[in-house]
């Protein structure tokens, strides 16, 4: 019963924060260290990914089928230019933040980042580009973003959201962007992953817990984007800054303490 509540818990977090720009890596980092939770394992991290990746399929079927149906179109274009920096990043680097994203030594100083990239872009006028307006600059700008946010802790729903704003994209129309930009993302690190977990034996017994996991953070995913849309077209950002700021000033502290 407590494994099903884990996985329970960590895809509703991985779900939740996948989309707000508080960082999912870094909360699971935090959250399995705070309270001791066991590592889940490669293969429910990629089920994890799996349910927020069904998550903006639902919310953007619409443009998905349009993608489908034109795979030569501009947005297609435009993702696919988007996700090279990304998949070179990730790629060249994949190791390295593997490790940082198991100590978890410097999600602290990535929450502060996050939090100051996020009161920054909020503080600046707002721009006026429409969707249609975006371009291959644009996009391999905010792909480079989208990579350096494979760091734990930074969000990489808030620096590509803060990137389209900083490129003078109009606020809803950014964050549009940047969730269909998630998409070959997430499918990427989900294909890489279950390469890797082929090779392993599948316990039988975590396979319920796993699943249920999977639908929560689709549920939660969900649940995020629809409410991220909301705020970031009619509302402001300011609030996910403060909050991450206090969270990595607490993770610095307890460091210090040597927690």
């Amino acid at each position: 019963m407590l494994l099903l509540l884990e996985h329970i818990f960590l895809g509703i977090v991985q779900g939740l924060t996948e989309f707000l720009p508080i960082s999912s890596t870094g909360h699971l980092v935090l959250f399995r260290k705070l309270f001791g939770l066991q590592e889940a394992g490669l293969l429910f991290d990629t089920m994890l990914h799996f349910g927020t990746l069904i998550a903006v399929c639902i919310v953007f079927w619409e443009q998905i089928r349009y993608i489908l149906a034109h795979p030569l179109s501009k947005l297609a274009r435009l993702l696919v230019v988007g996700t090279i920096p990304t998949a070179v990043i990730g790629l060249a680097f994949e190791d390295y933040f593997e490790e940082i994203s198991r100590t978890g030594v410097t999600i602290g100083w990535e929450f502060l980042a996050t939090g100051a990239i996020l009161w920054g872009v909020e503080s600046m006028r707002r721009g006026r580009r429409t969707f249609d307006e975006i371009g291959y600059t644009d996009a391999l700008i905010i792909g480079t973003l989208q990579g350096a946010a494979i760091l734990p802790a930074l969000s990489r729903s808030g620096l590509t959201i803060a990137g389209s704003l900083l490129r003078g994209i109009e606020r809803a129309d950014a964050a549009r962007f940047s969730f269909l930009l998630s998409l070959p993302a997430i499918l990427g690190a989900c294909a890489l992953q279950a390469v890797k977990v082929a090779k392993a034996p599948l316990e039988t017994s975590l396979l319920i817990p796993m699943t249920v996991g999977t639908i929560c953070s689709a549920i939660a995913g969900y649940i995020a984007i629809r409410w991220m849309l909301g705020i970031i077209s009619r509302g402001s950002m300011k609030g996910f800054a403060i909050y991450v700021w206090i969270l990595g000033i607490v993770i610095l502290a307890l460091q210090w303490l040597g927690w």
